[in-house]
């Protein structure tokens, strides 16, 4: 459980670290047109913070952990983490003016669509996990 309040602690720093790192990149730059570094203070703080917190919550009722949720971890881990940087990349660009060829802007887009799916395919094997779990204790939640 300890595991999970510290990615939890860790997940809230990186969080606050991105939006001030917006704001003031942001303002440094002169920049006031939406760009993609707005969320990644959001996605730090819903799919590490408040997610890590939950299943500090759920393992303490459940005891799902296992092997196969460390497994399942590392890949979310692994997805949240590349997808705020590709955010970051994508929105340090916006703010610079930086003009991508075809490929370059395909490249960026594909990587993070490719990390939102281990992102998601993560969170989805982890509840099926928990939701067996919650299945043999015959609990209601």
């Amino acid at each position: 459980m300890k595991r999970y309040m510290n990615a939890a602690l860790l997940y809230a720093i990186l969080a606050i670290i991105g939006g001030v790192f917006y704001r003031e990149f942001t303002k440094l730059n002169g920049f006031t047109a939406k760009t993609t570094l707005s969320i990644v203070h959001t996605h730090y703080f819903l799919l590490g913070m408040v997610f890590f917190l939950l299943l500090l919550l759920l393992e303490k009722n459940f005891s799902f952990s296992d092997a196969k949720t460390n497994r399942v971890l590392v890949a979310y881990h692994i997805g949240l983490n590349l997808t705020c940087v590709m955010l970051m990349v994508r929105g340090v660009m916006q703010v610079l003016g930086i003009a991508l060829s075809a490929a370059l802007n395909g490249a960026v887009s594909g990587i993070a669509g490719i990390v939102h799916i281990l992102l998601g395919l993560s969170l989805v094997l982890l509840l099926l996990q928990i939701r067996g779990k919650v299945g043999e204790k015959r609990c209601c939640v």
